[in-house]
């Protein structure tokens, strides 16, 4: 009989992905409600040191493979070591990350263990008779939220998008550790990685802001976006977009926020020109003050507001740098 929730834990030159302990903290509160363990599965090459920190944001044991053949991500070397260990552990659900490395390792073993996944989810729940997985995701180019379950087979596998869970508190816990053994020969190294080129990036990724300012297509064009730079520079922060200010080139894909952007959780959300749609509240309702400016008295977003201010961004916005500066000098 399948038991317990095994996370897939991603790290990258020895470095955990915040996602792994994301889904770490998740799965122990799925874990809680069926009375069952959070297992964690480390791959890589020298990151046995990484097993004591998934303990202690909430596994109960971690599994890992230390092989050379890991040091770098190959899919066929990480799916056979994964399904290796699923195989043994018998889990009754697998969570995957929904990054690049998820996407193209989840699939592959969904196959081989011959159960269903599912893609890009944005919230997982158990259900309180049946006790399956309920595994919400976006659906129809994010217009509807589709809930799935996986009722005839097992393990009930799902990706997930990073920046959606909460990872628990570190905290010192006790569990159990264990190396894994998984025997590679030279078939299963089915590509030669000859070098690894890190792209620099110019801004912060988004789900890491304390403070973002949001456009959407009320900002009339790319252009419109500065003063919305200038607003989040003053707290250190990054400027976002909604879908719609995306579509129309105001703005990067790797900005968006929303149910096909990404989930964010800031301190600080500014909401500019932005009118609401339930698609782009999903990304962005857990934020913790949420600031909406738009001239629409009635626009949604101000159903979800802390603070609302009505009145055209454009004259708004400004006065808001003004005045912010002003109040910053006088503290100095």
């Amino acid at each position: 009989m399948s038991k317990d929730v095994l996370v897939f834990c991603e790290q990258r030159d020895a470095a955990l992905q915040k996602v792994s302990l994301e889904l770490i903290g998740k799965g122990r509160e799925l874990a809680d409600k069926v009375e069952q363990k959070v297992i964690a599965m480390l791959l890589g090459h020298k990151i046995e040191g990484l097993a004591k920190t998934l303990i202690n944001h909430g596994a109960d044991e971690v599994i890992y493979v230390d092989d050379p053949a890991l040091a770098d991500y190959i899919t066929e070397p990480y799916t056979k070591a994964s399904t290796a260990i699923i195989k043994e552990t018998n889990p009754d659900i697998v969570l995957v990350g929904a990054s690049s490395i998820g996407r193209d390792l989840a699939p592959r073993i969904a196959a081989r263990i011959e159960t269903g996944l599912t893609a890009d989810c944005t919230s997982l729940e158990i259900d309180g008779e049946s006790k399956d997985l309920w595994m919400t995701r976006p659906a129809f180019g994010g217009n509807i939220m589709a809930t799935i379950i996986c009722p005839n087979h097992r393990p009930q596998m799902a990706t997930v998008r990073p920046g959606v869970m909460l990872a628990l508190e570190e905290s010192k816990r006790e569990g159990s550790i264990r190396k894994f053994d998984v025997k590679f020969d030279p078939s299963d190294i089915t590509v030669e990685i000859l070098e690894t080129v890190k792209v620099k990036k110019k801004a912060k990724d988004i789900t890491e802001a304390k403070v973002l300012v949001s456009g959407g297509r009320g900002m009339g064009n790319a252009e419109n976006f500065a003063p919305l730079k200038e607003l989040a520079d003053l707290f250190n922060g990054q400027t976002s977009a909604s879908r719609a200010a995306v579509d129309l080139g105001y703005a990067e894909k790797d900005r968006q926020v929303g149910q096909t952007g990404k989930t964010v959780r800031p301190d600080i959300y500014f909401a500019c020109g932005i009118s609401g749609a339930i698609q782009h509240v999903a990304g962005m309702e857990e934020s913790g003050l949420i600031i909406a400016i738009n001239k629409n008295a009635s626009a949604p977003i101000f159903e979800v507001a802390d603070l609302g201010i009505v009145g055209d961004l454009h004259r708004v916005v400004p006065k808001l740098i003004t005045r912010l500066r002003k109040e910053m000098s006088e503290d100095v």
